[in-house]
């Protein structure tokens, strides 16, 4: 995710981290290539002008419009759920802390308990990014449910069933009222529909085939427009060309980022930075006064 202060607009004009820009520059370059060779060749070679009427852009521009708008509502839907997800997901883990430290009767500690939210949280994160989170997890949680976890496909899933055993455990010796118990239930079934949630969106892709089609039409549009402008534009249709190109690339360069919104990329959640932010707030909870760093960006970009 990008954080920084809103620059000045001549800044923002030439703003290249976190932009889109260094991923099309191949795909501008070729277009205006091919838009300044049009415009060379134009009536020079054997008398020849290839040009185009007004009429196929104008069609074609509808169709881009409408899938242009579908993948942009498509995209940004999956990224926002996917933040309001992890919203939840921090709501859920603060109520189930504060319930651990308020509702249970000594001598039951609830540190593992705290410990074992924080754990789901960076599996969580790890497993929605494919990435090792064995280190932080090392620290938080008890050898046995490491052990565990070394052979489990889903970590987090297996640490929700361990956190709703220790629960179990704390009723049975009469350290937790069943009712309230059963309060505790229905916060951790809340992380259960994140973990659900996050999983949905990670492993349902919006349809090839609609990003092909997508692609290939921005391709071909871009690539017939120097012939439909070179008359009426002469030496200008190269510039021209270059910046509608840039609008359409960059665009499908955005919400081909957002539609994945737990990767890596600059415009993607930052899930190291939240789920550090996480942490923070329940080891604050439990007291503790030395609390981890927040990752600072790197060239204005908080991963």
């Amino acid at each position: 995710m990008i954080v920084r202060p809103r620059p000045h607009w001549l800044g923002i004009l030439f703003a290249w981290h976190g932009s889109v820009l260094p991923r099309i520059v191949p795909q501008l370059g070729l277009i205006t290539l091919l838009a300044l060779a049009v415009t060379l060749s134009h009536g020079v070679l054997l008398g020849w002008k290839v040009t185009l009427t007004p009429m196929p852009f104008t069609l074609v521009g509808i169709a881009l419009a409408i899938f242009l708008g579908f993948r942009n509502t498509a995209s940004y839907d999956r990224y926002w759920e996917a933040r309001k997800l992890w919203g939840q997901g921090l709501n859920d883990c603060r109520t189930l802390a504060r319930q651990a430290l308020t509702l249970l009767d000594a001598p039951a500690n609830p540190q593992p308990f705290v410990y074992g939210l924080i754990g789901f949280i960076h599996a969580l994160r790890g497993q929605l990014r494919q990435q090792s989170v064995d280190d932080p997890l090392r620290a938080l949680l008890p050898a046995d449910l490491l052990a565990r976890l070394q052979q489990a496909h889903y970590p987090p899933a297996l640490i929700l069933l361990w956190l709703g055993q220790w629960l179990q455990q704390q009723r049975q010796h009469g350290h937790l009222q069943p009712i309230l118990a059963a309060k505790m239930e229905d916060a951790l079934s809340g992380l259960t529909q994140v973990l659900g949630g996050c999983e949905r969106i990670a492993s349902t892709p919006i349809p090839f085939a609609y990003s092909v089609i997508l692609y290939r039409t921005v391709a071909l549009y871009c690539l017939l427009l120097p012939f439909g402008l070179v008359d009426s534009l002469g030496w200008m249709t190269p510039l021209v060309t270059a910046f509608l190109s840039y609008t359409f690339f960059a665009q499908e360069a955005l919400l081909s980022d957002i539609e994945d919104p737990f990767g890596h990329a600059a415009n993607d959640l930052p899930l190291d930075a939240m789920s550090r932010m996480i942490e923070r707030t329940l080891r604050e909870m439990l007291g503790e006064a030395t609390l981890p760093d927040m990752p600072a960006p790197r060239h204005f970009v908080q991963t």
